[in-house]
């Protein structure tokens, strides 16, 4: 019966009807995600509505377009080498230690990995730009964007790998220790191997995420780098060269495709079973360990604080010198003089706009997509929740370009300004699934079933048990939702208009004029998008440590 539940219809007494709930958000995400993406495909392959493959040999043979492939993947490789070098021994100091302050130094880590990318930028412009503070210019060079990657991917190592590397019994390697292994030896033949699965997941994130970089190369390359997704923003919109634009679309999704799939085949074959360990980590005791331990936090925070603290300081620099609030005032007082200055204050009201938006779209497709994955049979649920997922995995800039080549029909929705909101949402919900699933399948179905023969109806139920039950991850979900909504820029830059900016867009626009009036407004809109950014962190860190103190 599989697990009594039946593939489509009412799963079991008291549960909501399966078919009705999967109805829309895979109309949602059909329309919005799938249909876009269908579109552009047809688009990179036809020529006057037939298939002809000349415009992807015309690209596959461009030199530039070569060029820019090679980078795009060049660059991928050397940031994932780059961020495992950092990551992995802070991710062993969090994994083999206890020391004060643990769980607010992991906390802090998470924050440049959750920042806008355009804080990102903005933060590497003032260290090593044209404005450095340190009087270092390094833009438009392989090495800032190297850097900037590894700042922005660490988290995805020391909590990836931190995690795993935390579960396996330390004892092991002190039985090779004891054998005559030296600790590179014990770590080598025995850790290593048990670490294999949690560095590939971990080091096919990074790739993915530095592979599909945006804001950062586009701000920090200075057009001398770029990768695919900056070259298919610049064709469609510098350029207005769709056709192109739609290959390299292509192409990027196809390139993807291969790389999650090698990387799945790479995982079944590196992975080892062992027996996991959870007995707590303890202080580092020997005078050489606490060295080590205070060295490689200390290089850790300096790593991820200073770029963000002098982010801060400048933000508050007044231009002549001194300190104040001039920059912070410029957010009111400073009106909109040209099409590329944005007026501060309503690209901030628009960004919270668009922000609750997309929080409320997010939270109510990701509730009824939670509940489908939840009452449907696990031959459905398993494709649909792939199906879910897919927008991590696509390309922001992708699903913005798509908007504009598909959306005309059977209404045309493209210049609608609830495309914003709608955007930033696909890739919210699978936060929000992510986040409520676990809580909402822990729900006995006795508790259901004992509401419904008392009367209650399915929806009764549901709003009465499950949804109070996962109210707290819903909030976890929200939060990731909310700050994505905040910082998105790439599928933005396609969809806005003159009269709809953004924060992400006004810091864009801020950092490509002269003179210090507008880079100081860039500093302080991203120092306040930093700010809104932890706040969210802060409510993510509660949610999960009460649920977390309730199991």
């Amino acid at each position: 019966m599989d697990d009594d539940r039946t593939i489509l219809g009412r799963s079991r007494l008291g549960a909501l009807p399966t078919a009705a709930l999967i109805a829309v958000p895979v109309a949602f995400l059909g329309y919005f995600f799938a249909y876009p993406l269908v579109a552009i495909t047809l688009r990179g392959l036809s020529v006057d509505g037939r298939l002809d493959m000349s415009v992807v040999l015309d690209v596959l043979s461009d030199p530039t377009l070569q060029g820019v492939a090679v980078f795009t993947l060049w660059q991928a490789i050397l940031s994932t080498i780059i961020t495992l070098g950092l990551g992995l021994p802070v991710a062993w100091v969090f994994a083999r230690f206890d020391f004060p302050g643990k769980r607010l130094l992991s906390a802090l880590t998470l924050v440049p990995f959750v920042l806008p990318t355009l804080v990102v930028a903005t933060a590497f412009v003032n260290l090593i730009g044209p404005r450095s503070v340190v009087g270092v210019d390094l833009t438009g060079t392989l090495a800032i964007i190297l850097i900037a990657h590894a700042f922005y991917n660490l988290a995805v190592v020391v909590r990836g790998v931190g995690s795993f590397w935390a579960s396996i019994d330390p004892r092991l390697e002190d039985a090779a220790r004891t054998l005559g292994a030296t600790p590179w030896q014990a770590f080598r033949t025995v850790t290593l191997p048990l670490l294999l699965p949690a560095i590939a997941a971990t080091s096919a994130l990074v790739f993915l995420f530095s592979f599909t970089s945006f804001g950062v190369v586009l701000v920090l390359g200075d057009l001398t780098h770029t990768t695919i997704e900056v070259e298919i923003y610049r064709q469609a919109t510098a350029f207005l060269r769709l056709d192109v634009a739609s290959t390299l679309a292509v192409l990027q999704i196809l390139g993807i495709a291969g790389i999650l799939i090698a990387y799945a085949r790479i995982e079944r074959r590196t992975g080892t079973s062992f027996t996991q360990h959870f007995a707590d980590a303890p202080a580092p005791t020997s005078r050489r360990q606490r060295l080590t331990v205070a060295a490689i936090l200390g290089g850790a925070l300096a790593f991820i604080g200073v770029p963000l603290a002098l982010l801060v300081v400048r933000s508050f620099r007044v231009p002549g010198g001194g300190l104040g609030l001039t920059n912070y005032r410029n957010l009111v007082d400073l009106p909109a003089t040209s099409a590329a200055f944005v007026d501060p204050s309503e690209a901030i009201l628009n960004s919270l706009g668009f922000a609750f938006a997309a929080l409320i779209i997010a939270t109510g497709i990701g509730i009824l997509a939670t509940a489908s994955l939840t009452y449907a049979s696990r031959r459905v649920a398993r494709a649909f929740d792939v199906f879910v997922m897919l927008p991590l995995g696509t390309s922001a800039v992708t699903i913005g370009f798509g908007f504009l080549v598909a959306l005309d029909r059977p209404v045309d929705i493209r210049a609608s300004v609830i495309l914003i909101p709608i955007a930033h949402a696909l890739v919210g919900i699978p936060f929000v699934v992510r986040s409520a699933a676990p809580s909402l399948a822990s729900i006995g179905q006795n508790l259901r079933d004992a509401a419904a023969t008392l009367g209650a109806s399915p929806l009764r139920v549901f709003l009465t048990i499950d949804a109070r039950i996962i109210r707290r991850a819903l909030l976890v979900g929200a939060a990731f939702a909310f700050a994505i909504s905040m910082g998105e820029f790439g599928a933005t830059s396609f969809i806005a208009r003159p009269a709809t900016p953004t924060i992400p867009i006004a810091i864009f626009r801020y950092l490509g004029r002269p003179g210090e009036v507008p880079f100081g407004a860039a500093l302080a809109m991203s120092v306040l998008l930093m700010v809104v950014t932890a706040a969210a962190i802060l409510v993510i860190e509660l949610g999960d440590r009460r649920r977390g103190s309730r199991r």
